[in-house]
């Protein structure tokens, strides 16, 4: 029996995965509200009281660095060690992967029909680097560097680079996201859920459009960017929409400086839980425009494809790839 998880800011998904032939059967799954936990060795506790088969191997994707098999998760107050993981499930085979790691293992096992391209222009190169961005909670990035037939995913944290203005609108903004932060403003800090609601907030302040009531109302309380993304899809806010597309500018942008910096002729793909969301949106253009948008480097990058994964447990698939390519002939 294989355990495998996905640990966000805001939901852990675990599941238990046994071997049924060449195929592999999930026995047990489980969602749960990330905050709600004070570390993750709680939760792990509350999932394996009903399980009395061994657990041969885990790997759990982890939003937040992972340095020396452990994690400081970047969203939560946990500190998530793979030995204490270990002694919890009674194996030694226990890998601890960056959330945009175990994504990439992920895109590597999904089926075309998972993804929806937002490039017309797409010119598809089987032989070439691949890039994943996946804004949710925060903001991942990982590269998938092509060697020979098989990819070397390096786990990275180029989400929390310095968040770059690329129109005066934009920077109107970022003056806004220093006074509320008092410094430093990542990438982070707006191309996330929290951060659809900052640029929300900075249109209400700089009076783009007077905020409606019943918007105001639900913000309170529901998920304000739950709020402002649908109904920024749906048109039917001012402020949700403008706030959505400068959020759909800003996440191509950056999108396309992750491909000036490893040129993934192979693809770069959207996961995370905001993309599949808010797919009219991104579909509209601005998000393409803003990726090509890089001056004397449009042309390298303008035929580069770019997909949204609209499987939300590609960090799921993602870590049981992983164990199937690392105990390969050991599976069973």
């Amino acid at each position: 029996m294989w355990l495998v998880g996905d640990i966000g800011g805001t939901k852990t998904i675990l599941a238990l995965y046994e071997a049924e032939g060449n195929d592999w059967q999930c026995r047990k799954t489980a969602r749960y509200a990330s905050a709600d936990y004070h570390q993750f060795s709680e939760l792990l506790t509350l999932f394996l009281a009903d399980v009395s088969a061994p657990i041969d191997a885990v790997c759990i994707g982890i939003a937040g660095p992972v340095i020396n098999g452990d994690c400081i998760t970047t969203n939560l107050p946990w500190v998530i060690k793979h030995k204490e993981i270990g002694r919890q499930t009674g194996t030694d085979k226990v890998w601890l992967l960056n959330d945009l790691e175990a994504s990439a293992w992920g895109l590597l096992a999904l089926p075309e029909t998972d993804f929806v391209e937002l490039n017309s222009s797409a010119k598809h190169q089987s032989d070439g680097n691949k890039a994943v961005v996946a804004a949710g909670t925060g903001l991942g990035e990982a590269l998938m560097i092509c060697y020979g037939d098989d990819y070397r995913i390096i786990a990275t944290e180029g989400g929390h680079a310095d968040f770059a203005p690329g129109d005066r609108q934009q920077i109107g903004l970022l003056d806004y996201l220093m006074d509320k932060l008092d410094g430093h403003v990542s990438y982070e800090r707006v191309l996330s859920g929290s951060g659809l609601h900052a640029i929300y907030g900075y249109l209400k302040q700089s009076q783009f459009a007077l905020e409606l009531p019943d918007t105001a109302l639900r913000i309170q309380k529901e998920d304000p960017a739950a709020v402002i993304g649908m109904l920024g899809v749906a048109g039917s806010d001012p402020l949700c929409v403008e706030a959505l597309k400068i959020f759909c500018r800003i996440y191509g942008a950056e999108a396309g400086n992750l491909a000036l910096k490893c040129l993934p002729y192979s693809g770069i793909y959207l996961t995370g839980g905001i993309a599949a969301k808010i797919l009219p949106a991104l579909q509209k253009g601005e998000f393409i425009t803003s990726f090509i948008n890089k001056g004397r480097s449009s042309s390298v990058i303008e035929t580069i494809s770019v997909k949204v994964c609209m499987n939300q447990e590609v960090g799921l698939h993602g870590a049981l790839n992983f164990l199937q390519n690392r105990l390969a002939g050991q599976a069973h």
